[in-house]
């Protein structure tokens, strides 16, 4: 029976994952297998192989083909090299002593490699979001400054505003105190002749009553002269009456 190391996929659609697994080479892709061997995650960056290196290695030696994805996942874990190493074992071409410190070295070196990358995307991925970042940064002072200006123009707009409406407040003021004192001045000239025409009543009033008072000194001196008159002409109303005695 062919068997082959290939990938079953489950997840949704978008987000797919990836199950490493033994199968019979004629079963459909995501059919039945025979055996579960780890998963892969492609979405990661690097992506993220779970493994089991030594179920892998068993089955690598028994003669089951990796397909082309899981050989690349196979070498990058470095199994592929381990069964490079076990075949010049097999033949007496190396130790095993031998071939276990060639694959720790290559693991090392492999490892290191690994780190690096991981440590260049993490570099980039900073690098990216301080970019980011200050880029955010400057668009948002920029919109600052621009809303700093413009509340600086609406402010002296309001500014010269309010001046242009102190001076109209002012005029107006000014136009209305005119008008008050020209309706008061309006109104002290027709009050004059007011004054001056009362005046004139009480004057002649005043001349009037020495008039009369003078009339009445000589209604006075008139009725004084009446009695006197009757005085006289009871004198000689009274001789008359005295000579008819004598006679």
């Amino acid at each position: 029976m062919s068997v082959k190391i290939r990938l079953a996929r489950r997840g949704r659609k978008k987000q797919a994952m990836y199950d490493v697994v033994v199968a019979d080479a004629r079963a459909p892709r995501d059919g039945r297998f025979i055996e579960k061997l780890g998963t892969y995650n492609p979405n990661t960056d690097p992506a993220s192989i779970n493994l089991d290196n030594d179920k892998a290695f068993d089955w690598v030696m028994k003669g089951a083909q990796p397909t082309d994805t899981v050989r690349a996942m196979l070498s990058y874990r470095g199994i592929m090299m381990k069964k490079h190493l076990q075949i010049g074992v097999n033949k007496g071409a190396i130790t095993q002593e031998e071939a276990d410190k060639k694959l720790e070295a290559w693991m090392k070196d492999k490892e290191s490699k690994i780190q690096g990358k991981v440590e260049t995307l993490a570099k980039a991925k900073a690098d990216k979001k301080k970019a980011a970042l200050e880029a955010e940064k400057k668009v948002s002072d920029a919109r600052a400054e621009e809303l700093k200006k413009r509340a600086q123009e609406a402010e002296a707009a309001l500014v010269e505003e309010i001046k242009e409406g102190g001076a109209e407040e002012n005029e107006d003021v000014a136009d209305d105190v005119a008008e008050v004192e020209e309706a008061q001045a309006t109104e002290t000239k027709a009050e004059e002749p007011k004054a001056e025409a009362k005046e004139e009543p009480k004057a002649e009033e005043a001349k009037e009553e020495p008039k009369a008072e003078a009339k009445e000194e000589v209604k006075a001196e008139e009725a004084k002269e009446e009695p006197k008159a009757e005085a006289k002409e009871e004198a000689p109303a009274e001789e008359a009456k005295e000579d008819k005695k004598e006679g």
